[in-house]
């Protein structure tokens, strides 16, 4: 059976009661992308509705929530979620609605051993079972039944250091959606990286344009051209070879540049290293440079008693991607003992929050302590690192550009943009309302670096 629905076409054979959904401005052709999709209210519309309620989100760290009794509210969209620690190795989450009259039970974060309703006083422990009701004989017994009490659950599960929720009660479990992405970063050790600041910008664009930015690193000589090699000045460094005066130069102007993603311990480690003696040709140079940092990295953090993986041990199964992927709004940029993440997530048709966390490992595992949830930046904050606000800048014109009549479709690179193309065309699956077994091992393919060509997802151009 074939169904061609917009763009999106899947000769997959599918049950009966299942039909196939239009998709308004769907992508037709892989590497040209309407502009609709990024302003268009029924669009959007239909992402509230086909593709947010069913994909694994990340709601939050865990260290939002060490103790039993911690929680968070986590909104996407209309909807607001409870994420609550139980236990030391149990988070559950919940709809925060009571099951009275729908109040919200919690705003923000905090810490309780019971939720109680600031209406009529219902309570609930954190098993989401209720514990109290006021005068329950004025209620009919049909509206008393424990089971019916009880919080609502929501899908809970628990992976590199987060905690990811799921609305839909069919979806396949977190792991099955996050591969090869998972066994990666599983590799990194993301789980014992620690927040050393977080920080939040409300951009005034469509949330896939924002995550769109991210997906390619043709933007960088424009965009950022100081993490070019030829952006380094020329130095005295009669002592220090040339391979060692780039990596420096890279290294310093990233943690800079991302305030962290490049740990100043690891900078101050490679400069500890800078007259290492290193072979005349400069491919041996490098690979011995990479190989003496890497080890000399793992060594210093190991001794303070910090979780930190073989570095050349990833390098030698080519783990070495600066940044990842997880659809639809997760990404991680791991560079040497640490790394950033970035969390999108739509507030209107062109309004989006941006999330950004600057990662790193403490001694023995240790936090600097429960990190406060951010209070919304604008793009153009001075208190943004370069690299982050150089984005920022591009974004709100990018934004205000597709309005243009003169414009139809973004023309993408079928080689290095595949991503923006590949992410797009899944999003179209979701609304197509496309099963399940045929949208994960497309989910698959968007789950990698960046600078990826076009894929064949099994459906759409």
């Amino acid at each position: 059976m074939a169904v061609e629905t917009g763009g999106v076409r899947t000769s997959h054979t599918v049950g009966a009661n299942w039909t196939a959904l239009p998709v308004p401005w769907a992508v037709r052709t892989a590497d040209r992308i309407p502009k609709q999709r990024y302003y268009d209210p029924e669009f959007y519309a239909l992402e509230a509705e086909k593709l947010w309620p069913r994909v694994w989100q990340m709601a939050c760290r865990l260290e939002e929530i060490p103790r039993a009794g911690d929680y968070v509210e986590y909104q996407i969209l209309d909807e607001s979620i409870i994420v609550v620690r139980v236990d030391a190795s149990t988070v559950r989450a919940y709809h925060n609605a009571c099951r009275h009259r729908g109040v919200k039970l919690v705003e923000g974060n905090g810490n309780r051993r019971t939720f109680v309703c600031p209406f009529h006083g219902w309570c609930w422990d954190l098993d989401g079972r209720n514990t109290f009701v006021l005068r329950p004989e004025a209620f009919s017994a049909d509206n008393m039944h424990p089971d019916d009490l009880k919080l609502v659950s929501v899908r809970c599960e628990l992976w590199g250091g987060c905690a990811w929720i799921n609305l839909d009660a069919a979806a396949p479990g977190l792991r099955d959606c996050m591969e090869p992405f998972a066994s990666i970063y599983d590799a990194w050790q993301v789980e014992t990286l620690r927040t050393e600041w977080w920080r939040a910008c409300r951009l005034p664009v469509n949330w896939k344009l924002a995550t769109a930015a991210f997906m390619e690193g043709y933007h960088v000589p424009q965009t950022h051209p100081q993490l070019l090699p030829s952006a380094q000045h020329e130095t005295d460094w009669a002592a220090v070879h040339p391979v060692v005066q780039t990596s420096l130069y890279f290294m310093r102007t990233l943690g800079a540049g991302m305030g962290g993603m490049t740990h100043e311990n690891d900078i101050r480690i490679a400069e500890g290293l800078q007259t290492i003696e290193l072979p005349a040709d400069p491919t041996e140079a490098l690979a011995a440079w990479r190989t003496a940092l890497n080890d000399a990295v793992v060594s210093w953090h190991g001794a303070r008693g910090s979780v930190v993986p073989d570095l050349n041990d990833l390098a030698r199964r080519g783990i070495t991607d600066a940044i990842g992927f997880c659809f639809p709004h997760h990404f991680i940029l791991p560079t040497y003992s640490s790394a950033s993440s970035y969390r999108i997530r739509p507030l209107g048709p062109e309004e989006t929050l941006f999330e950004i966390w600057s990662l790193t490992r403490f001694p023995s595992d240790r936090s600097p302590g429960k990190p406060t949830p951010p209070e919304p930046m604008a793009p153009d904050d001075p208190r943004w690192p370069p690299i982050p606000a150089q984005d920022f800048s591009n974004l709100p014109r990018q934004q205000k550009g597709l309005h243009s009549k003169g414009f139809a479709y973004m023309r993408l690179s079928d080689r290095i943009e595949g991503l923006i193309s590949n992410f797009e065309r899944v999003i179209d699956g979701f609304l197509a309302g496309l099963p399940y077994d045929t949208l994960i091992p497309a989910i698959h393919k968007t789950n990698t670096t960046i600078d990826v060509p076009i894929a064949d997802l099994g459906f759409g151009s």
